[in-house]
């Protein structure tokens, strides 16, 4: 084990990192690679033509977790592992989960019809596997970087992880500047190495000062989801398929439905059975049912034409006649979905149960959520009140003419065919109570700071904040630890830009002026601004020191270049 201070292999600077791009859609666009690899302005409006409900939806059993990993997870890294720094708050006997997830080439069939496409998936899976964790369990996942450092085609072999919305510190975050291979680094890690070890504390935010050591459960996280976040090349890294899911339990959101602790809410449960993550993707397909990717296509945006849930095209999926929990995930580089729940013609009601990772204080009686890019929406359907073949369909009606925003509720695309296939097996003992997880109050006295954040597009296609593009090694803000601050978000122009801020949730204050609507009044990490709309967000910075993002969700504006460091100081 070696303190990270050596230095393997080239170190690239960021115009250096952009030339690769370059080089990489260059070799792309080569006819002697394979057919998915690009296309110079494919129109999005043609694609294959694939029958519907062929085959089921992929639904994963939680990751199995390993007894050991070699070399030993420690707080510095081990020679072999990239130049991270050391964990900041290292588990008294260490970590009590371990995992291994490995970046790898695969290939995936998206649909029977169509060819089997190359991906780069964790464990080789689109999506990658499910982690399900516990509060107070802290989990290390070592992150393999198994793809060919001197890969061609979009995208970039090296890889950074992050686990969105996670409280952790700073070296487990994923920093768009920590990517690595074993040929190549980035500009805030000091060697590459061949894989790297995220220690998770799940720990609920404010534990560093409480003095029970426990932080604030009204704080406590649900559904999150982990993918790629290198520098200039997050877009086509996940987009070539690197996303995952992360679900995360405590005493309340117990993941048990018989639980007898009077605490538990006893929702639908069962990972993988009753309570069903859905991770919901775009892709690009020419005729022959190859993905295509065009790195230079990004004045309007990089939209699909083939919507995708957990990685396949119209599955379908055979449900009991019982409650159901389902974690509506988006994982799209820029598309933004409005989901209906259909019977024939009519729509059909569900309960909202939680807004990006958190759950509302009370649910929500709904007919339709939006979940724009990134963010999360986890609802209940309760399926007693169908007779057994009952096919229900969930539905997009969002329409999106370019990668700017939506552009209306003109759109019926069947993503999801529920098949009311039997009743249950036993009776159904879960059930959404009235009151799920209260919110702790919003504490104006103690802010420090108000900031303000302006996003738009300047010439050239570049996307920048406060008038400037990311600076990966330097702080555009810092921020004492332990300090509350209001941060107003304002966009410019006429693109939707949905605002995501690593290591803290905050609460929104205002929407244009006024309340937020009752499915933003919980905890969020994603705050969407219409054209010319502003938020105004409360936000605490808890536990951790370090350097953190703020950056625009629509990936194509992350990586040309709307995003911020912001650093935490003791």
């Amino acid at each position: 084990m070696s303190e990270p201070t050596t230095h393997q292999g080239p170190r690239l600077n960021r115009r250096q990192s952009i030339q690769l791009g370059a080089i990489g859609f260059a070799a792309a666009s080569a006819p002697a690679l394979n057919r998915e690899a690009s296309a110079a302005s494919p129109d999005p409006a043609v694609g294959p033509t694939t029958r519907p409900w062929m085959e089921p939806l992929p639904v994963y059993q939680p990751k199995q977790n390993v007894a050991s990993l070699d070399p030993v997870p420690a707080q510095y890294p081990w020679d072999g592992e990239c130049g991270r720094s050391a964990h900041q708050f290292w588990p008294t006997g260490g970590p009590g989960k371990l995992y291994n997830i490995h970046a790898q080439v695969a290939q995936h069939a998206f649909h029977p019809q169509l060819p089997m496409n190359t991906v780069w998936a964790y464990d080789g899976m689109l999506p990658g596997p499910t982690i399900v964790a516990r509060y107070n369990e802290p989990a290390l996942v070592r992150f393999h970087a198994d793809i060919d450092p001197y890969a061609v085609g979009y995208g970039s072999p090296e890889i950074t992880v992050h686990l969105h919305n996670l409280h952790a510190a700073s070296e487990s975050d994923g920093f768009a500047g920590d990517y690595f291979s074993t040929a190549r680094y980035g500009p805030s890690l000091t060697r590459a190495g061949a894989f790297k070890d995220h220690l998770y504390l799940n720990r609920y935010a404010g534990f560093s000062t409480d003095p029970a050591g426990i932080g604030d459960p009204r704080e406590a996280l649900g559904t999150l989801w982990y993918h790629d976040h290198r520098m200039d090349f997050t877009e086509q890294n996940v987009y070539r398929g690197m996303f995952g899911t992360y679900l995360l339990f405590d005493d309340v959101d117990s993941g048990d439905e018989h639980d007898t602790n009077p605490q538990a809410l006893r929702l639908p449960s069962g990972v993988g059975r009753y309570d069903i993550p859905l991770l919901f993707a775009d892709f690009l397909f020419d005729q022959s049912g190859y993905v295509l990717y065009n790195a230079l296509e990004i004045k309007k945006g990089h939209l699909g034409n083939k919507l995708t849930v957990n990685g396949k095209i119209q599955p379908f999926f055979k449900v009991e006649r019982r409650k159901y929990r389902f974690r509506l995930i988006n994982a799209s580089v820029a598309r933004f979905y409005q989901f209906y729940l259909k019977l024939g013609t009519a729509n059909q009601s569900f309960t909202r149960i939680a807004t990006d990772g958190n759950l509302l204080p009370a649910p929500l009686t709904m007919n339709n959520t939006r979940v724009p890019p990134a963010a999360r929406a986890d609802i209940v359907i309760d399926f007693s009140q169908y007779p057994i073949g009952s096919k229900l369909f969930l539905v997009n009606r969002l329409a999106m003419a370019d990668g700017r925003g939506p552009s209306g509720l003109t759109a019926n695309d069947r993503v999801l065919r529920f098949d009311v296939d039997s009743d249950p097996t036993e009776p159904d003992v879960s059930q959404v109570p009235a009151k799920l997880r209260a919110l702790p109050p919003i504490e104006l006295h103690k802010v420090v700071n108000r900031r303000r954040f302006e996003f738009k597009k300047e010439i050239n296609d570049i996307w920048v904040v406060n008038d400037k593009i990311f600076d990966v090694e330097k702080a555009a803000v810092n921020i004492k630890r332990g300090t509350a601050e209001i941060w107003e978000l304002i966009g410019h122009g006429d693109w939707h830009h949905p605002i995501h801020i690593h290591l803290e949730e905050g609460r929104i204050l205002k929407r244009n002026g006024k309340a937020p609507p009752a499915h933003e009044r919980g905890r969020m990490d994603v705050y969407t601004l219409a054209p010319e709309e502003r938020v105004e967000v409360f936000i605490r910075f808890r536990d951790f020191t370090g350097k953190y993002l703020m950056h625009c969700h629509n990936l194509s504006h992350e990586d040309h270049a709307m995003m911020l460091r912001f650093d935490v100081r003791p």
